[in-house]
């Protein structure tokens, strides 16, 4: 009897804990409400903010690194060459097909945007300084490039987001991971200087 009150109280525990942990995480990373889906998208989760750390502490170092005199934020003044970097890999499905993976990066003052692309679905992540609308313009602007938007999360340490969109591209468009990546960075330009001169 010891052991059956022992395990019950343990469960009603990892049930509470559980409870708690799901009201922490934004609803977007919790698909269903089981135990594994919970704790999967906490893993989830915590990955992209960890990246999301890793990119304001090396911004912080950017900025420590210029001396006494705090240079311009990285997202301020005008756009920067833009460091590019591009990578293809073949995944095996099965024994009879494979499939091209692309993975995409493009960096500027404004952004750091990151895309996957497998097959049709692709991942875009997008780091920059928090804009007025900026969340709305830029959804309007991926489906103009005939994306449909599938799944969007967001996270925030004022005054940077972290966007995630997972995106399903038309069958017709031949477009890869980098044509992606560097039509995100337009759309943040464009969005900045509207932003920029409504100011």
């Amino acid at each position: 009897m010891a052991h059956i009150a022992v395990e019950r109280n343990r469960r009603r525990q990892m049930n509470e804990h559980l409870r708690v942990l799901r009201s922490l995480m934004p609803g977007s990373y919790v698909k269903r409400g089981d135990q594994a889906s919970i704790v999967g998208g906490a893993i989830e989760l915590v990955r992209e903010l960890e990246q999301l750390l890793q990119r304001l502490e090396s911004q912080k170092r950017r900025r420590l690194f210029g001396g006494g005199k705090a240079p311009k934020s990285v997202m301020d003044g005008p756009p920067l060459p833009l460091q590019q970097r591009h990578q293809v890999n073949l995944l095996d499905l099965d024994h009879s097909s494979r499939l091209r993976e692309e993975i995409a990066e493009n960096r500027s003052c404004l952004a750091d945007v990151e895309v996957r692309l497998l097959g049709f679905d692709a991942m875009i992540k997008i780091l920059s300084r928090r804009r007025p609308r900026q969340l709305i313009r830029t959804i309007a602007a991926l489906e103009d490039l005939q994306l449909a938007i599938l799944h969007t999360s967001i996270a925030t340490i004022e005054p940077t987001v972290l966007y995630s969109f997972n995106v399903k591209i038309a069958s017709e468009s031949l477009c890869t991971a980098e044509d992606i990546a560097n039509s995100v960075q337009r759309i943040l330009c464009f969005i900045d200087a509207n932003t920029s001169s409504q100011a």
